[in-house]
């Protein structure tokens, strides 16, 4: 992975589409192996990724592995309080397991080196996810949603064959501005 330079780029509006589709696919692997199929419809819905793309403060970048498109993330950045959110992070199917997910949240981190905390989400079967925020990334799981509990600010979870969904955060130690 030494050999590899992961950077960040702005999405551009021609590149849309194909950001979308390779997102969902990204995130249908998941669903087919825990649940056998996919519901009805792409996860996220179009219409979710395209509110999550144009809410307020939103940043959509690209990631990319030695100037080629391997992934993406869908920001909130919050300049007034610099609580910040990863709304959608994915590397298109077959990029992932060689540390570019890892190289290119720490990209994300030096981007915006004013933020006091960073959150997150992920339903609850994707393991995967789960270790890479944790043990990789340093976030820490705050809250788990579930049909007892929804998560007021992320109906998009109900799309899911189970709902059920970890909230993490990560608090940036020695950088942030104090509010």
């Amino acid at each position: 992975m030494s050999e590899d330079l992961i950077t960040l780029a702005v999405a551009e509006p021609s590149d849309v589409a194909d950001f979308k589709k390779e997102l969902q696919d990204a995130f249908a692997v998941a669903v087919v192996d825990e649940f056998g199929s996919l519901p009805d419809g792409p996860i996220p819905s179009d219409e979710d990724l395209a509110n999550a793309m144009n809410a307020p403060g939103a940043v959509v970048l690209r990631i990319l592995c030695n100037g080629q498109k391997v992934g993406g993330a869908v920001l909130t950045i919050d300049t007034t309080t610099h609580h910040n959110a990863l709304d959608l992070f994915f590397l298109r199917v077959g990029e992932q397991g060689r540390g570019i997910g890892l190289e290119a949240w720490r990209a994300i981190e030096q981007r915006y080196p004013e933020t006091i905390t960073w959150q997150t989400h992920t339903p609850y079967f994707e393991k995967r996810n789960i270790h890479f925020y944790v043990n990789k990334c340093g976030f820490r799981i705050i809250e788990f949603f579930n049909k007892h509990h929804s998560d007021p600010n992320h109906p998009a979870q109900d799309d899911l064959p189970d709902g059920d969904a970890f909230q993490f955060e990560k608090v940036m130690r020695g950088g942030g501005i104090v509010a």
